[in-house]
């Protein structure tokens, strides 16, 4: 296992993982919008995201005991804020998950505290590479995750992630969205780690483009 681990963070390893993951979007992209390939593609989207998050975990420069915290945190909180809305309805709105984010504990999907680490992760380590103080990067990056959630929230309705009361997403969401996000990357800035990730941004972009393409192909339906 070290030694395979070893190959993909080598440099050739590494060149192949930069193809292997915006083709991993594609397909998902194309297989999601194909009729005859949905409900495979569907069944594959927790896979997708828990292998997503073992390239991006696989590619972080720092393993300390505060990495660890901040994962276990992030998944942690991601998690618990969801069962929380979806049994209250206070903090997001109204909602229920549906099928396609896999098994469940409480009716929630256990990858969706996942969900949250990856985002979370990957704004912040773009964000610190810009010139900016950790506030200020703190609240652009909580801007960034709450913009990427405007894309995906109309996919999650039409594959089934979740579904809205009334099929609204209220405005409330992304406000708790952002309050989250905030505090989560508040913790991120604040244990001392080293924030480098050479595929945080590429994930990132991946994420914004698969989910936009989506968002493209509803508009001119």
């Amino acid at each position: 296992m070290y030694s395979y681990l070893s190959q993909l963070r080598s440099p050739a390893g590494q060149r192949v993982i930069f193809i292997v993951l915006p083709l991993m979007h594609l397909a998902g992209f194309i297989g999601l919008q194909c009729p005859p390939t949905q409900a495979v593609f569907k069944a594959l989207v927790p896979f997708h995201l828990l292998s997503s998050l073992g390239l991006l975990l696989l590619f972080h420069t720092d393993w300390n005991k505060n990495m660890f915290i901040f994962c276990a945190v992030a998944y942690f909180v991601g998690f618990t804020i969801e069962a929380l809305g979806v049994h209250t309805g206070l903090i997001f709105g109204q909602y229920h998950y549906g099928a396609t984010l896999g098994w469940k504990f409480i009716e929630i999907p256990l990858v969706i505290g996942a969900n949250w680490l990856v985002l979370i992760y990957c704004a912040g380590v773009v964000a610190n590479t810009w010139s900016q103080t950790p506030l200020v990067k703190t609240l652009l990056a909580a801007t960034v995750v709450v913009a990427l959630d405007i894309l995906i929230e109309p996919v999650a309705i039409r594959l089934d992630f979740w579904q809205w009361t009334n099929n609204t997403v209220p405005l409330q969401n992304y406000v708790a969205w952002y309050v989250v996000a905030f505090g989560l990357l508040w913790l991120f800035y604040k244990l001392p780690f080293h924030k480098q990730n050479r595929l945080a941004g590429l994930l990132l972009i991946c994420q914004f483009a698969f989910f936009l393409s989506h968002n493209v192909t509803y508009f001119i339906e």
